[in-house]
This record gives structure tokens, C-alpha cells and sequence, in this order.
């Protein structure tokens, strides 16, 4: 069984303030509320085997935080975590690896609406736009034994930083 976390990434600098938006920071707001929440997770005992990540840089400063917060030690950057990645991209590298083989935790470090959609899809088996992930927030699946977890998976977590911590 497979434990998944999605995490969209922490606060960052408003649009249009850095020239290309694939290199917007995370603010220092941003970047202290994500290690509060690695803080907390890891109080709450949650400890990631692998955390993929969006190769849009306020991803990736979040998941490094994550990962200095002691939650995981590696980090891969998965492109299909950009916005617009497609769910069954993930979903081939899952079924394809030992994560799906074991029990394990990922976590995506990835972005809004789309994290939220490929819970729907997960869960429900279609979108329904209406899981939302706030910056730095968290959904926590519980995916199924069958290779195929779409529409099978179990909500476990809800979660804004705000209630978090």
C-alpha cells in the first residue's frame, strides 16, 4: 500500500515580478511557513521514501525544504508535475517502480488546480474541480494494492498550513 502526499508548493513572489514565471521564488513568508509544516509533519511522525517534484523552481525550493526539514533525503524533479502535467504519466512511473510494490510514501510537490484534480481523479475517478490545495497545503491519499489507483484511492488528509500548525 502506498501513502501519497500531495503538496503544493509554498508561497511565492507575486506573477509577473520575475520575467519568465517558471522562476518565481518562494517568498521568505513562503519559505518559513513550508519548513513549519516539514516541522510539523514531522512531529506527526510522516516520513517521505521519495518526493517528486515540479521542475518550476518555487516547487523545488519547497521540496528542498521538505527534505532539509528531515521528511526524506532524495528528491527527484518529475516534469509531469508542471502545470498541466497529465495524472496518467504519474500514474505509468508509479505503476512501473517499487514504490507500488511495497509499503511506501511519496510525496508530489506540485502546483494548483492541478494537484487537486489528480485527487479528484484518484479518488472519484473524473474531476470535479472542487479539492483545493492551499500554498504549502496538503491532501493525503491512501492508494490501492491494484495497479490501477485511479478511482480507488482513499482520502486520508485535508489539510491547509493554517490548521496544520
Amino acid at each position: 500500500m502506498t501513502q501519497l502526499y500531495l503538496i503544493r508548493h509554498g508561497i511565492a513572489a507575486e506573477r509577473g515580478t520575475v520575467e519568465n514565471d517558471e522562476l518565481r521564488p518562494l517568498t521568505e513568508k513562503g519559505q518559513h511557513k513550508t519548513l513549519e509544516v516539514a516541522q510539523r509533519l514531522q512531529q506527526m511522525g510522516i516520513k517521505f521514501d521519495l518526493i517528486l517534484t515540479s521542475p518550476l523552481l518555487r516547487a523545488q525550493e519547497t521540496a528542498k525544504i521538505l527534505r532539509e526539514g528531515g521528511l526524506c533525503h532524495q528528491i527527484e524533479i518529475f516534469s509531469p508535475l508542471a502545470p498541466t502535467g497529465n495524472l496518467k504519466d504519474w500514474v505509468n512511473w508509479w505503476q512501473n517502480s517499487r514504490y507500488n510494490k511495497e509499503e511506501s510514501c511519496l510525496a508530489l510537490v506540485g502546483h494548483q488546480p492541478d494537484l487537486g484534480q489528480w485527487a479528484e481523479f484518484l479518488v472519484w475517478g473524473n474531476s470535479r474541480d472542487k479539492l483545493v490545495v492551499k500554498k504549502a497545503g496538503i491532501i493525503g491519499l491512501t492508494l490501492p494494492v491494484t495497479l490501477n489507483p485511479i478511482g480507488e484511492s482513499e482520502l486520508h488528509l485535508l489539510i491547509s498550513p493554517k490548521w496544520l500548525l
